[in-house]
């Protein structure tokens, strides 16, 4: 049935697979791309460790309310059966967008963090934007959506027929 148990089931373990895949590549990426930034130079190990935490938490809203941003421009009630592309697309894009955007409210504006010379960056105007936080964004979300789809329970010839 479209929309019924089988659909919902489907979504749930979709998202939690998201959740997982999203919350441990994120931990990851933000330890191993620490070194990109002067705290890793400047800060203590535990300015270190909690930089870590709470960018990991920072992310996790930010991939959260993509997700449900894309999902209600995009989305369908059998998701992630159907508009499956369309949701990771749109949520990967409001993820590089926003890290842009926070990049620069953070690095320009409020001098909150700043890069190292080991960053890789590429010039927008004025503004030196990381290439690390980007990839960030598209690598593990592509991993997540990727787990996700897999993690999804499959529906049957007759589900997708609508009997």
């Amino acid at each position: 049935m479209p929309g019924g148990i089988a659909a919902s089931h489907g979504w749930l373990a979709a998202l939690r697979a998201w959740l997982l895949v999203m919350g441990s590549g994120n931990l990851l990426w933000e330890a191993a791309h620490l070194p990109l930034y002067t705290i890793w130079r400047t800060g203590t190990w535990r300015e270190n460790a909690f930089a870590v935490v709470h960018c990991t938490g920072g992310d996790l809203l930010i991939a959260t309310a993509s997700l449900t941003l894309a999902l209600l421009l995009a989305g369908h009630g059998d998701w992630p059966a159907r508009r499956f592309g369309a949701v990771a697309a749109l949520t990967m894009a409001f993820g590089v967008g926003y890290t842009a955007f926070s990049e620069w409210l953070n690095i320009v504006v409020r001098a909150s963090w700043a890069y190292s010379e080991h960053m890789p960056v590429v010039r927008l105007g004025d503004f030196e934007l990381g290439l690390s936080p980007i990839a960030q964004w598209i690598i593990v979300p592509l991993l997540a959506f990727a787990w996700a789809r897999r993690s999804a329970p499959c529906r049957s010839k007759a589900d997708e027929a609508g009997a």
